[in-house]
């Protein structure tokens, strides 16, 4: 008798336990082996691929919006998802059906089952980017698809694409026990998305981290596009819901375009979106008018990622995971706290084990009135006590409050605040998802 068929995508999940890998396997041996099974629906596809340490998923909706609001449908990949886990295949901004994934998933499984008596069972993360393929190729056939990377770029399994325009946002020190313990080392392994011929568009700041981009684009005579370089940008204004700003290249100036994502840091994705749609519109024709740029930045939503949610008191969710996006956050919230003349800070955080805790805090509990620890539902997640104690470590002052679940914490967070408090939930993507979820459903 043969396998039953999934019915649900939690058969999907469920299956997965025991029909993919569990950890991270760098090589893309296993994506090749697969796409040759599948009649390489990568080949049909047209892909902006991005990668980099932070704003790979806010630089991703910026040109997905833009492109959608020209008249492209647009398939967008990304990772992780803030609601619900559809939210990482996506068609013009419409999560991909349960029916779509559960049809994708059985097409799979005697490919996956296969795989393992021959190359080994794909990761999880592999088996989703194949689905993704399938759907976008076979089924949703958008124009373009924005296609986010997951980890590092080199091994990536969304490196098998052969893309338009590569992206790398930034890179930061993040996954130093898997992508290596410099920048120049991580730098390395987002560069290795660079493809022959194909024009690279970089926010990179470091030095180092700029070099080795080069080298790498030097080596397979691709074209570099450098903020601060080849494009500029600069900010006009920073109100209490969005942000003002100039943008220029070679092409063409732009300005008071409007952002309606908060912080300095959300402008330098927007420039580097900004750039790869030039590119896209010089070198392949695509029709992208001013003011589908100016409508599709000003329409850009982005969950999680210094939004409000909730108001009386207000609250606020950034999935901040590492140092550089903590520092980032810590540069935008002076800002917040003075545009919605809060006047002071309530911060409920929660970080993974495996993260780099003391350098996530350092920069954000100097701005804290009240720290608020916990622990997201997740298994990665720091117990409350060493969070807690990590935070006496960094900053022996704060005054700390201890909470076993995010709802407690919010609680806490709420009793003292009042109206002119801005909470802050942030330190890990999960305890953002958690907490949305949560406030949108209660």
């Amino acid at each position: 008798m043969g396998q039953q068929r999934f019915v649900t995508k939690e058969d999907v999940f469920r299956w997965m336990e025991k029909g993919c890998a569990t950890g991270i396997q760098p090589g893309l041996e296993r994506m090749e082996w697969a796409l040759e099974r599948l009649g390489h629906p990568e080949k049909r596809l047209k892909f902006i691929h991005i990668a980099g340490t932070n704003g790979k998923g806010s630089t991703a909706a910026m040109i997905a919006q833009v492109l959608r609001q020209a008249g492209y449908s647009t398939g967008m990949f990304i990772s992780p998802y803030v609601t619900d886990w559809n939210e990482r295949i996506s068609l013009d901004g419409r999560p991909i059906p349960d029916s779509s994934l559960v049809r994708w998933a059985e097409h799979l499984r005697p490919v996956v089952e296969e795989m393992d008596r021959e190359v080994g069972k794909p990761t999880p993360f592999e088996f989703w980017t194949l689905l993704a393929l399938c759907y976008f190729a076979r089924e949703a056939v958008p124009w373009f698809v924005v296609w986010e990377a997951g980890l590092g770029g080199r091994w990536d399994s969304t490196n098998v694409a052969f893309p338009l325009v590569s992206v790398i946002t930034n890179v930061g020190l993040d996954h130093i026990h898997l992508l290596g313990n410099t920048l120049g080392e991580i730098a390395e392994e987002k560069a290795g998305i660079i493809k022959p011929g194909v024009p690279v568009v970089s926010g990179a700041e470091d030095p180092e981290a700029i070099r080795v981009i080069e080298k790498r684009a030097r080596e397979n005579k691709a074209d570099l596009y450098l903020l601060h370089r080849d494009f500029q940008v600069k900010t006009l204004e920073s109100g209490p819901e969005n942000q003002r700003f100039q943008f220029g290249n070679v092409y063409r100036t732009l300005s008071d375009l409007e952002l309606p994502l908060m912080g300095e840091h959300q402008v330098k994705n927007a420039a580097v979106a900004l750039m790869t749609l030039d590119l896209l519109r010089q070198f392949y024709a695509t029709v992208l008018e001013e003011e589908d740029i100016r409508e599709g930045l000003s329409a850009t939503d982005w969950p999680g990622r210094l939004e409000k949610v909730a108001a009386g008191p207000d609250i606020w969710l950034d999935g901040a995971h590492n140092r550089e996006a903590a520092r980032a956050l810590a540069e935008s919230v002076p800002e917040i706290l003075r545009s919605h003349t809060y006047e002071r800070l309530h911060l409920v955080i929660s970080v993974s084990a495996d993260k780099e805790v003391d350098e996530i805090l350092k920069p954000l509990l100097p701005l804290a009135d009240l720290v608020v620890v916990t622990r997201a539902d997740h298994s990665r997640a720091l117990p409350v006590e060493a969070l807690a104690e990590a935070v006496r470590r960094v900053s022996p002052e704060t005054r700390i409050r201890e909470a076993s679940t995010a709802a407690e914490g919010l609680r806490f967070a709420k009793e003292d605040a009042g109206d002119r408090a801005m909470i802050l939930v942030t330190g890990s993507l999960f305890l953002v998802s958690e907490v949305r979820k949560w406030l949108l459903t209660n």
